[in-house]
């Protein structure tokens, strides 16, 4: 737009120029000629159709010397094709400025000023609105990766919060394991023994109260610490652990999908099953990839583990196939062991309830 009107100002300047002309049509000739070459031009910037145009017009103004009075506008056209040097060719009417009044050369030569004034200006202008809107993309891509590395920052200082609250329950309970629960065996073995030895029949029945007492106290604290523990299973974070254990030669995938109130037994289940399907893909395949899909349905868990290896059979007579089996039969489970030609699959569904 800027281009257009800076082309307006200075086509009104060759104008003034051009209708100084003792001739009514050869001024109109040059108007229209001129206009309908610019817009050509500038329909065709940067082809060799716009670079041939205005070349012909510098050479036509050693035939009609009143095209020099348009030239300043297909300078500017030259000038932004980056190809001043096409209006040089009009140098040939320099023997014909006879044909032209002083007041249009004046004109003229005001024209060519103001349209290399105007050039650089809107030359410069351009290249500055460029850089800063290069600047201005390269800002906002840097708050997009300080945004993007300002969020991974947030997920890992939750992740290690995670983690250490994980640690310091685990440590809890195993503290209450090792103290408490030790006092409270010791004391219901005295409790149980006291009530062996003592012959003062009133005594029977508070030594009897206290033993079940303990007993109570055994099993919450027993649960409580069953919870804890638990708890500071972290499922996900334990199965990313032993996949960083597995040789290099494998490419292990894991897709978990499960909420984080999933019961301790299973995520033993699961994560047992999937250690024990690892070592065995790095012990008997031959392929290089394992993928590890764990999924949470509204009545059931589901684990699939596969690896690219060829199988054909399997020996169901397997500690480490007999190990699986088990765990999933512990918790009313079902798994399976599924050879091909294409790889090794297990897949097994334990039951929430």
């Amino acid at each position: 737009m800027n281009r257009l009107i800076d082309k307006l100002a200075i086509l009104l300047i060759c104008l003034m120029s051009i209708v100084m002309s003792d001739s009514f049509t050869a001024p109109v000739i040059v108007a229209l000629a001129t206009l309908t070459v610019s817009a050509a031009v500038q329909l065709m910037t940067g082809t060799v159709i716009a670079a041939v145009l205005i070349a012909s017009c510098s050479l036509l103004c050693g035939v009609f010397p009143l095209m020099l009075c348009s030239l300043p506008l297909l300078l500017y056209d030259a000038l932004w094709e980056k190809k001043w040097w096409l209006t040089v060719p009009a140098v040939t009417v320099l023997t014909k400025l006879n044909m032209l009044s002083a007041e249009q050369l004046i004109l003229t030569g005001a024209a060519f000023a103001v349209t290399v004034i105007i050039y650089k200006r809107v030359s410069n202008l351009e290249e500055t609105v460029s850089v800063l809107t290069s600047l201005r993309d390269e800002v906002a891509g840097k708050n997009r990766q300080l945004a993007e590395q300002n969020l991974r920052l947030a997920a890992a200082q939750d992740n290690e919060i995670h983690l250490a609250t994980m640690k310091e329950r685990n440590r809890i309970a195993r503290e209450i394991h090792d103290n408490v629960g030790h006092m409270l065996t010791r004391s219901l073995l005295q409790s149980g023994a006291l009530i062996v030895i003592n012959k003062d029949e009133q005594l029977k029945e508070p030594l009897e109260s206290l033993k079940t007492t303990l007993d109570s106290a055994m099993t919450s604290i027993r649960e409580s610490v069953h919870d804890l523990h638990d708890d500071s299973i972290d499922l996900k974070k334990v199965i990313e652990d032993s996949i960083s254990t597995v040789d290099s030669r494998f490419k292990v995938t894991l897709d978990c999908d499960v909420s984080e109130n999933i019961a301790g037994n299973i995520k033993l289940c699961i994560i047992g099953v999937v250690k024990e399907g690892l070592s065995n893909a790095v012990k008997h395949s031959k392929g290089d990839k394992i993928n590890i899909i764990i999924r949470e349905h509204p009545a059931f868990y589901q684990l699939m583990l596969e690896d690219n290896g060829c199988c054909t059979e399997i020996k169901e007579s397997g500690i480490g196939l007999k190990n699986m089996s088990d765990r999933a039969a512990a918790l009313k489970g079902r798994i399976s062991f599924t050879p091909s030609q294409e790889g090794f699959k297990i897949f097994m569904s334990l039951p929430k309830s």
